[in-house]
């Protein structure tokens, strides 16, 4: 049996409380058109089937390193890129995949880059936790925890200096928040009053450490009020409070009023990494959460019972996201490798060779 960090006893009153104190109702704001609504269910299927199946890719031997899925939060990334405007950012984490996707990133050139394959984002050499498309708006993908937060501080920075109107969202985890350089960026981005979103990702699990056992306070939208800036929780398996809560907080920003602290609060109920065996926890105490949260499932269930679209439209919508996934897969299977002479291309930024020539 797995050393038990959580009772089954203590998964159900954890459920039962954020029911009770972080649960919003599916409800969508009237800007969102129907289309707008379908879109998101789509993109929410789109990560759902595409880190499924990164899972048994990994176990195949045809992705290389680590990956760390995003099921169950499809949720948080859709919603809040779905509040940004073209020419808006974002900085991502080691679970970035869904970050990715929610921006309108291309699942084949995802999967190529997760296969190490020539057209993938990074032309292979970044992999899961490392994928960038700054046309995207997507500023990278990191694997060290809280170092996405000064670049999105410069980023932010930068909107202010040379006057543009985007704004930048720092996805981040629950775990980054006892980092130095998270209490350090919130400073500076309050001080300053720059154009970013701090979005915390609150899973409630720091790899195997419950987050109330590295925190006194587990409510993380607390802190803001050490930095003079709103802090609001929202139900991180709901896309329509997310966006509500990033499209409030961008206008705030656009107006030159500083950064917003949002806690989007879920459960992760698989495993940290697709190698992670769980043995901190009873894996029986997530299935509560898997069967009564899942965002997917309630997403689906809005959908119909609101008259939105019928089950057989919202089964087309999902099989199409799936068939996109599979034709992602069968493409970086057959994409080409790099070639080994461009193995010391791109170290150096283009104006840097330029300046300095030879074969940097």
């Amino acid at each position: 049996m797995p050393i038990s960090a959580i009772s089954m006893d203590e998964s159900l009153a954890k459920l039962e409380e954020f029911k009770r104190d972080v649960m919003q109702e599916l409800k969508a704001p009237p800007e969102l058109a129907v289309e707008d609504q379908l879109e998101i269910y789509r993109k929410m299927a789109l990560i759902r089937e595409f880190d499924t199946n990164v899972k048994d890719l990994w176990k195949q031997n045809f992705i290389y390193g680590l990956a760390h899925a995003y099921l169950g939060a499809e949720a948080v990334a859709v919603g809040a890129c779905t509040a940004l405007k073209k020419g808006d950012y974002i900085t991502s984490t080691h679970r970035g995949h869904g970050h990715v996707i929610a921006m309108g990133g291309d699942v084949k050139k995802m999967m190529s880059e997760l296969m190490g394959k020539a057209d993938g984002y990074c032309k292979g050499k970044g992999g899961s936790m490392h994928i960038a498309s700054v046309d995207d708006g997507m500023l990278g993908a990191t694997g060290i925890v809280g170092s996405g937060m000064p670049i999105a501080v410069g980023s932010a920075l930068s909107a202010q200096v040379l006057k543009k109107d985007y704004v930048t969202i720092c996805f981040h985890g629950d775990g980054g928040t006892n980092q130095g350089i998270w209490h350090e960026s919130l400073n500076m981005a309050s001080v300053w009053n720059l154009p970013v979103i701090f979005l915390c990702e609150n899973n409630q699990w720091a790899i195997s450490l419950p987050y109330e056992k590295a925190s006194k306070n587990p409510i993380v939208a607390d802190r803001a009020i050490g930095y003079g800036i709103p802090g609001v929780t929202v139900d991180g398996f709901n896309p329509f409070a997310v966006y509500s809560a990033v499209r409030d907080a961008a206008a705030r920003a656009r107006k030159g009023e500083g950064p917003t602290l949002i806690e989007a609060r879920y459960y992760r109920y698989i495993g940290h990494f697709v190698a992670d065996d769980e043995r901190y926890r009873d894996t029986t105490t997530n299935n509560p959460w898997a069967e009564q949260m899942d965002p997917l499932k309630r997403m689906r269930e809005y959908l119909v019972k609101s008259g939105i679209a019928d089950e057989s439209k919202v089964d087309a919508v999902y099989s199409s996201a799936a068939k996109e996934v599979q034709e992602a897969i069968e493409h970086a299977k057959a994409a080409p490798e790099p070639s080994p002479d461009t193995l010391y291309n791109d170290i150096y930024s283009p104006e840097f060779t330029q300046k300095f020539g030879g074969d940097l």
